[in-house]
């Protein structure tokens, strides 16, 4: 929040919106209605139930089971100036590798 007076920022100090530059007071009328004061409010959740296909899927042989289909997610593993990983995961039998 930025003083109305000397347009420098405002500091919240004792339930009100105090400037340091020129002193300017904000009370808790006014944080109220700019709705800085946040409210605690119940969140829904959501649980499924099934397993939900958001990854991309590939053709790649599962060394495993020898699947055919893997889903895969890239991850910077090493440093920056590396290449990323290509992390794969069985559509079946959910087996992990990698490949660099």
């Amino acid at each position: 929040m930025f003083c109305p007076k000397c347009k420098s920022l405002m500091f919240p100090k004792d339930g009100r919106f105090k400037c340091n530059k020129c002193g300017y007071t904000q009370g808790k009328e006014k944080i109220k209605e700019n709705k800085v004061v946040t409210e605690q409010k119940e969140k829904e959740v959501v649980v499924l139930e099934e397993k939900v296909d958001i990854l991309p899927k590939v053709k790649v042989t599962c060394p495993n089971c020898g699947n055919n289909e893997a889903y895969w997610v890239l991850r910077q593993t090493r440093s920056s100036d590396e290449p990323e990983t290509r992390i794969y995961t069985c559509t079946k039998c959910e087996h992990h590798w990698r490949a660099y």
